[in-house]
């Protein structure tokens, strides 16, 4: 299993580079940021300053969409950045959350964002592709390698994930729902005659190492909350286009009878304001909590269930102390180990 660290662009831009780092120096293979060029400062200029400031972390977008980037201008960044720090670049790509909804926009539709991976990653690859018309290719980039994962979470996003993408983004860490949302894209790829083994599936939720006791668990539960409110945005599309009877698995619909809105102003905060409808349950199912023994034992559920990548959202007030016991307990734990002699 591999390991990435999701990071948002806040200023100061310097803390961002000195995270990843940290990350690096700490075993994470990814470096991954979010996409919301109001919320938060540019990210690929900050992903530039990753790259210059670190020697084999890949960094990428967590996740950009088709709808705020022209398909060709995000092509060329990554085919630039290839080039530049040497193939250490990956594409998250979804339909859109919070980039298009502060601008009053929505989200795309399923064929933009099939379109939208198939011009990304053929012109990131160094490749020509067809795009309005034209066949176009980068006269620049040589031997660029670019994968694109699809984060999704309705059945029609997750046909998709197993029809077109290189990886699968699962932006929550529940057992029961990876396991069907799993299942759900492997399915996809062998109808279309793919490989299901040659899709990563990348699980992503809030990590937070704590003490084992009653205090430090609250503590960890509320400032984790947030991940509740922004995984209901997505479930809220979900129920409005399937209902509340579709073949998405309870646990992951029921919770947000409750909600009654979302303030993207709070997106992504520790100190969310309205997201009090997701109860303590959902919090420690949708998230990565406790002791270092705990993080190990949920995590090789998720590896025994197909996940290949952990990605742990570090939007709390325990950043560095988590990437600490990481890097020298949990990661350790989930890598095969290897002798000096045999």
């Amino acid at each position: 299993m591999d390991f990435g660290v999701v990071l948002q662009t806040n200023p100061p831009a310097a803390r961002t580079v000195q995270l990843s780092q940290l990350a690096e120096a700490h075993g994470f293979s990814h470096v991954w940021t979010f996409d919301s060029h109001l919320l938060w400062q540019e990210p690929y200029v900050v992903h530039s300053a990753i790259l210059a400031a670190t020697r084999r972390v890949t960094v990428g977008p967590f996740v950009t969409n088709p709808a705020t980037r022209d398909w060709t201008v995000t092509a060329s960044t990554f085919a630039t950045l290839n080039e530049m720090y040497g193939n250490r670049t990956i594409c998250g790509i979804g339909r859109g959350d919070s980039a298009v909804r502060v601008t009053n926009g929505r989200p795309t539709t399923l064929k933009a964002l099939r379109e939208s991976v198939h011009v990304i990653r053929e012109l990131g690859n160094s490749r020509a592709v067809e795009y309005n018309g034209a066949t176009l290719q980068f006269p620049w980039s040589r031997g660029s390698t670019l994968d694109v994962w699809v984060a999704a979470y309705g059945p029609l996003a997750l046909k998709l994930t197993g029809e077109v993408a290189d990886g699968f983004i699962l932006q929550l860490a529940d057992l029961d729902i990876a396991e069907w949302m799993i299942a759900t894209v492997r399915k996809a790829a062998e109808d279309v005659g793919r490989d299901p083994d040659e899709i990563a599936f990348c699980v992503a939720a809030p990590m937070y190492i704590g003490e084992d006791t009653p205090e430090s668990r609250a503590h960890m539960i509320e400032q984790c909350r947030w991940f509740g409110g922004m995984v209901g945005n997505h479930v809220a599309d979900i129920v409005s286009k399937y209902g509340g009877d579709s073949s998405v698995p309870a646990a992951l619909t029921d919770y947000i009878a409750g909600r009654t809105g979302y303030d993207y102003n709070s997106h992504g905060k520790s100190h969310n304001d309205h997201v009090d409808f997701v109860p303590d349950e959902i919090v420690e199912r949708f998230c990565v909590l406790g002791t270092a023994e705990e993080h190990i034992a949920k995590l090789e559920k998720l590896r025994a269930l197909g996940v290949t990548q952990f990605a742990g959202y570090l939007q709390h007030d325990n950043k560095e102390e988590t990437m600490r016991v990481y890097g020298e307990t949990v990661i350790p734990a989930l890598t095969p180990p290897v002798t000096a002699k045999r």
